[in-house]
Order: structure tokens, then C-alpha cells, then sequence
């Protein structure tokens, strides 16, 4: 269970969009990224695979990482991820570019051992109810041959609305709209 409030409520536009939130549910926990996670996160970001699609390959090298870091931290929007069963850190994700009922969802990896299963998935469902508090959408910025990512966003609901060319350095961009609930749902 989320510690977060239904889908059905509209948008708090009245209230600050809530960067940094703590979210809780069934197996991480996400917080606010510190400089003290360095150790922890470079761990898990310092294995090849997981950047092999992404258009900064090398970011498991150590001073690559550490400017990611560094931009993280000062974006004022980066998460760390936390099995909640093993207290480890296992990965980081971001929100970014709060604007016009809209906020970006990204810079997201877990370690390779959480991958294809529920882990992604939950993170996203714990981002995206947050993120519906206070926006109408989420869109997601994805390396255009970074097909992992392109997948598990199309399998929680993202819509590709701007494709790129494989040899394009720009961004593909999905989007996932706020579900809104129907008269059906009223009876549920």
C-alpha cells in the first residue's frame, strides 16, 4: 500500500509541487537524494550494463557519475530508491521541470538484479500518484535507443508523442495523462 492520496482528486494547483517527497510502499521507499548516498549509489551506477542503451554509456565511470551526482543533487528533485526488505540502496530517480500543469519524471536506474520485475514498476506508481496531486501530466525524456526504458515506460501507460530518429541525439518523449475516474469507478 501507498501512503498516498486517490487518483481522483483534481490537481492542488494551489500548493508547491513537492520535489523531493518521501513515498513509501509495499517494496521501496523514496527519498531525497543526499551527498552522504554517494558510496552507496556510485555502487550500483557503476555497472556498465545498466547504461549500455543509455546515450551517456559511460556513466558508470566514476568521474562521469560523480558530475551526474552533482547535477542531481543541485536539480533539487533527485530521489534515491531503498529495498525496503534489505535497507540497500538500489537505485536514484528524478523529477524535473515543474510547469503548466505538466513535470518530467527521469534520470531514473536500478541495479540489475531489481530489473523486469515489480521494483520499476512500484517506483513509478509511487512518482506518478504523487505527481497527480499537483500536475495533469507526466512526460518522460528516453535516449531513442534506449529500448529498456522505452518498454517499461509503454508498460505502465506512457504514449509515445514524439518519436525520434536512432541516430537523433534529442530525446523520444512519452506521456502518461492523469487517469480520471468514471461514473463506474464511483461504485467500486
Amino acid at each position: 500500500m501507498s501512503n498516498q492520496e486517490p487518483l481522483n482528486q483534481k490537481p492542488n494547483r494551489e500548493e508547491a509541487f513537492e520535489l523531493q517527497p518521501h513515498l513509501v510502499g509495499d517494496r521501496i521507499e523514496v527519498r531525497p537524494l543526499r551527498p552522504d548516498d554517494w558510496e552507496s549509489l556510485f555502487a550500483v551506477a557503476s555497472d556498465p550494463l545498466i547504461w549500455e542503451q543509455h546515450p551517456t554509456s559511460d556513466r558508470y565511470r566514476e568521474e562521469v557519475f560523480r558530475e551526474f551526482f552533482r547535477e542531481a543533487l543541485a536539480s533539487g528533485g533527485a530521489l534515491v530508491v531503498i529495498d525496503r526488505k534489505t535497507q540497500e540502496v538500489i537505485g536514484s530517480s528524478r523529477y524535473f521541470g515543474f510547469d503548466a500543469g505538466e513535470i518530467e519524471i527521469g534520470w531514473t536506474f536500478l541495479a540489475r538484479s531489481y530489473w523486469g520485475g515489480e521494483y520499476n514498476g512500484e517506483l513509478k506508481r509511487l512518482m506518478l500518484d504523487h505527481a497527480f496531486r499537483f500536475v495533469e501530466s507526466v512526460i518522460f525524456k528516453i535516449g531513442p535507443t534506449n529500448f529498456r526504458s522505452r518498454r517499461a515506460v509503454e508498460k505502465i501507460g506512457g504514449v509515445l508523442i514524439k518519436e525520434q530518429d536512432s541516430n537523433s541525439l534529442e530525446p523520444v518523449v512519452y506521456r502518461i495523462k492523469k487517469p480520471t475516474a468514471g461514473p463506474s469507478s464511483a461504485l467500486c
